[in-house]
């Protein structure tokens, strides 16, 4: 497919000296054109069957043959006038004429996910299928990860479509470079996208490429959660970006850094940027950032005059008891957060002594992880006394095996405190439920949460 020029509407090019068979109207005709041809498919919809026999006519022509499993999904519809579930072409080799004989189920069926990972897109092909699913405003989410080969013309068609579709609200670009061009399309898009998911994990991001995207996204009033996991964002530049997209976006609301090298003093400048917002970030996520005991002073100063942050993750850090104990006051000060996640953080019975201190306090948090840390008999010991105390607590992770203790009643203690850790985090939840209805930030873990498989 040949390159689009800005100024130009829109097409679904095919091969030099084909004719086009889709074109785009100007902006303001393309909404009721897109309602009346809905209108049309509804009073004369095809059958599945149909559907299926237009597919394979189509690989006929463009002399491929029918993706079975796009064939299996197929037959498993049970209403085409309704958005199918899934649409799933993960790990399909999708050629330029294979993406081209898909049109005549796009044009057909229309979907709430659609998964391209690792279908080794090219550039002409990715280009003709993202007009697509523009045109027929096919899904309300869309998986392109691991797709490095699209090139310049399938970033500028994936830019039109963030653009200019009325459905898209989450997409995933994830495992694949983040290079100039695809950075500049895609941050043109997010100006005025009303993505509200964006997931860019593993795409080299640091540098450059995030000194754009936050170009973007301090003007975005659309996008609520942003997955920037493994990216190798540092704690200089790239943190100086982060901190400037906290100050001058609001309506971000979950923002992953995992897996990251932000370190101390890269979360001195998101602290810094935070203690600006009024209404604004809910999730944090830093685990496994290179922070230490010594950043925990920049969260002490900020953490009694947050009043939106609800769900905070510093597990993987080398934190340890100092850590901890240099959180305590604030943490008992907060009233916003609600889930604490500190696995793998270095902590000891010590620790978990000072935790359940701020449990015995705490009057809103509802979730507090700590596997993946040395804490024996006497620190669960403690955290089970707390929970008598605190009546908000409803999940207490805690590693359910057996650690190790120099006398051998202690371990047969541990099984003990493990149970009665459990039973009373549930007569917490069942006390909650009977109490009042659960406040939206209850369901929380529905959305983005603390991990709950392994320690992040």
């Amino acid at each position: 497919m040949t390159g689009h020029s800005e100024d130009e509407t829109t097409s679904l090019s095919v091969k030099e000296g084909r004719e086009k068979r889709v074109s785009f109207p100007p902006d303001e005709e393309m909404v009721s054109d897109f309602v009346e041809r809905v209108q049309l498919q509804e009073a004369d919809s095809l059958s599945l069957t149909d559907i299926i026999l237009a597919y394979k006519q189509s690989c006929e022509k463009h002399q491929v043959k029918p993706n079975t499993k796009a064939l299996d999904q197929l037959k498993q519809i049970t209403c085409v006038t309704d958005r199918a579930r899934c649409f799933d072409l993960s790990g399909e080799r999708l050629d330029y004429c294979s993406c081209e004989s898909l049109e005549e189920i796009l044009k057909s069926v229309q979907f709430d996910f659609i998964s391209l990972q690792g279908a080794e897109l090219e550039e002409n092909g990715a280009s003709s299928l993202l007009d697509m699913f523009l045109y027929y405003e096919s899904a309300t989410h869309l998986n392109v990860s691991s797709n490095s080969g699209m090139g310049f013309s399938g970033w500028l068609s994936l830019s039109h479509l963030l653009r200019r579709s009325g459905c898209l609200w989450r997409l995933d670009a994830c495992n694949m470079p983040m290079v100039d061009y695809a950075a500049q399309a895609l941050s043109k898009a997010l100006l005025t996208s009303r993505l509200t998911v964006l997931h860019l994990e593993n795409t080299c991001l640091s540098g450059k490429p995030l000194f754009t995207l936050v170009g973007a996204l301090k003007r975005n009033i659309a996008l609520q959660e942003l997955y920037l996991s493994e990216n190798k964002l540092n704690g200089y530049q790239d943190s100086m970006q982060l901190a400037d997209l906290l100050k001058y976006n609001n309506t971000l609301r979950a923002l992953d850094l995992s897996n990251n090298t932000t370190s101390d003093s890269g979360l001195e400048e998101i602290c810094d940027a935070l203690s600006f917002q009024k209404t604004g970030l809910r999730t944090l996520i830093l685990s496994n950032n290179h922070i230490t005991h010594r950043g925990m002073s920049h969260l002490q100063n900020l953490l009694p005059h947050l009043k939106t942050l609800e769900i905070l993750n510093l597990g993987k850090n080398n934190l340890e008891n100092r850590g901890i104990h240099t959180l305590k006051e604030s943490l008992m000060i907060n009233r916003s957060l609600l889930q604490l996640g500190l696995a793998a953080t270095g902590i000891t019975c010590e620790g978990a002594v000072t935790l359940a201190e701020i449990l015995a306090e705490s009057r809103q948090i509802q979730r507090l992880d700590v596997r993946q840390n040395q804490v024996l008999a006497g620190g669960l010991m403690a955290l089970s006394l707390a929970l008598k105390i605190n009546r908000s607590l409803i999940r207490l992770d805690v590693d359910q095996h057996v650690k190790e203790e120099k006398e051998v009643f202690l371990v047969e203690t541990q099984k003990t405190l493990l149970s009665r850790i459990s039973d009373l985090c549930v007569g917490n939840a069942t006390a909650a439920k009977l109490l009042a209805p659960p406040h939206p930030a209850e369901c929380a873990e529905t959305t983005y949460s603390l991990p709950t498989q392994t320690a992040e």
